[in-house]
Order: structure tokens, then C-alpha cells, then sequence
């Protein structure tokens, strides 16, 4: 049952979401072709601590798409969300980290943490050229077949969270899904300077079997945070937010927890 939909409220500015627990607010921003049920297993661990607001990224779940396929474009709605419900710790997965630590460094005044999961950091060639041939592949109106995804995702790709990753990405809308696959692929990861100018407290988190946002790429950019602080889950690939719910809420109170 972890995975079954959860109900949304609008949040205004074309994003959806869930709300749950009580305490200060935590904002969670899932990747690229999935939605906030992505979530499900970690959330209920942060909502002992937290008021839990897992959002559906643009165009994704029941969000409006975005203007633009740019990564301000994925990044302003957030900012405009925060600017009405208050400052947030921001957590972010793959493309969600992208947008948190985007947010952190152009709206500093409105995020009082990061945590960046399984994120990118300056691609190797092979992998740029690669994930933009996907993206290319896609924008030029490509089905998306989820089966090699699911295999750089997940070490078992019958376990009940892969099935799960493996419907939304079959039922992602089309134009969301391109737009978001596009920025993500075009994106290398944070500017240093915009790393280095973050006033919050920041943690890096990835597994150490993900190919493509590697323990060095995390630890790589906590290097540049003042602070900064990287962690790496043994046994986990890309999907660490599903398959290692347990682990992640302790790191992120360890980081969190004493913040307001």
C-alpha cells in the first residue's frame, strides 16, 4: 500500500500537493517523470518532526506544465509557493535537487536548508551525451519504454518500488515529461559560485551504486558549501528515497532537526 495515491490540495501557482505532520515546513521535490507518491515511505518518517509538503514538480502528477523548458521555469513556482507559506527546508531528488539547490541560490531568504539527493554534478561526456540523446529521442516525440530506466534505477527491478516507478513513468503526460527530461538532461549540475554563496545548511546524498550521480559528484559539492556536508548510502542506486527511507530520515534530522 505505500505506494497508492495520495489526495492533493492546490497550492496555488500550478503546483499540487500533500500535506502531512506538524512542525516546521519541509518542501519535497521528486525527478523527473515521477509524482509525490514518490515519497510515501520517507514522508511519514519526517512528519514525526515536520510539516511535510511533498509537491508535484510542473507538469507532472496534477501540476500545471512549465512556461519554458528551463530550469527557472521548474524553480520560480517553488519560489512563489515559498513566498506565501513562509520559509522551508527544501529536499530535493535528482531533478528535485537540481530545483532545491537553485532555489537555495537565488532565493536565499526563503530556504533554511537543502538536502540534495542522488543529484548531478558535472556529467562525464559519456554521460552528457548520453542523457541528451535521450532527451533528444523524447522531444522528438520517442515512447518513452521505462525498462531502461528502471534498470539504471533500481538493483531489483520487481521490487514493489520499481513496479511503482515503472507505472508513473508509463502514465507521465507527454509535454511534462519532455520538458522536464530536457532541463534535467542540458543541466550539469549547480554553478560553483552559486555552491559556494549558499547561507544554508546543505547535505549531499546518493548511493554508492548510482552510475549517474555518483558518491564523488555529492561529495564534490559539499566540498565547495561552507559546511556542507555528504553522505553516502551503502547498497543503494538511484531510487535511495524509496529504498532507503529509514536511513535518509536520520540524515536529514541529523542535519535538520534542530533548525526552526
Amino acid at each position: 500500500m505505500t505506494w497508492t495515491t495520495r489526495p492533493r490540495s492546490d497550492l496555488g501557482h500550478g503546483l499540487t500537493g500533500h500535506r502531512s505532520g506538524s512542525g516546521p515546513l519541509l518542501v519535497l521535490i521528486h525527478g523527473v517523470g515521477l509524482r509525490l507518491e514518490a515519497w510515501n515511505a520517507l514522508a511519514p518518517l519526517l512528519a514525526r518532526r515536520f510539516t511535510v509538503l511533498a509537491v508535484d514538480m510542473p507538469g507532472h502528477g496534477k501540476s500545471k506544465p512549465p512556461k519554458t523548458a528551463t530550469l527557472s521555469a521548474f524553480t520560480e513556482p517553488f519560489a512563489a509557493l515559498l513566498a506565501d507559506i513562509g520559509p522551508a527546508h527544501v529536499a530535493g531528488h535528482s531533478m528535485g535537487a537540481m530545483i532545491a539547490l537553485d532555489l537555495g541560490a537565488q532565493h536565499p531568504g526563503l530556504v533554511s536548508g537543502i538536502a540534495a539527493m542522488n543529484a548531478v554534478y558535472r556529467r562525464s561526456p559519456d554521460a552528457a551525451q548520453a542523457v541528451q540523446a535521450r532527451a533528444q529521442a523524447i522531444a522528438q516525440g520517442a515512447k518513452p519504454d521505462p525498462e531502461p530506466t528502471i534498470q539504471r534505477w533500481f538493483d531489483q527491478p520487481t521490487s514493489a518500488e520499481a513496479m511503482a516507478c515503472r507505472t508513473w513513468l508509463t502514465q507521465a503526460d507527454p509535454a511534462g515529461y519532455s520538458a522536464a527530461y530536457h532541463t534535467f538532461a542540458h543541466h550539469d549540475g549547480p554553478a560553483d559560485s552559486d555552491l559556494s554563496g549558499l547561507t544554508c545548511p546543505a547535505l549531499f546524498l546518493t548511493g554508492d551504486r548510482d552510475l549517474n550521480s555518483t558518491p564523488a559528484m555529492s561529495q564534490a559539492m559539499a566540498d565547495l558549501v561552507r559546511g556542507g556536508r555528504a553522505v553516502t548510502l551503502a547498497g543503494a542506486a538511484h531510487m535511495a528515497p524509496m529504498t532507503s527511507p529509514t536511513k535518509i530520515a536520520g540524515d536529514l534530522l541529523s542535519v535538520f532537526g534542530g533548525l526552526t
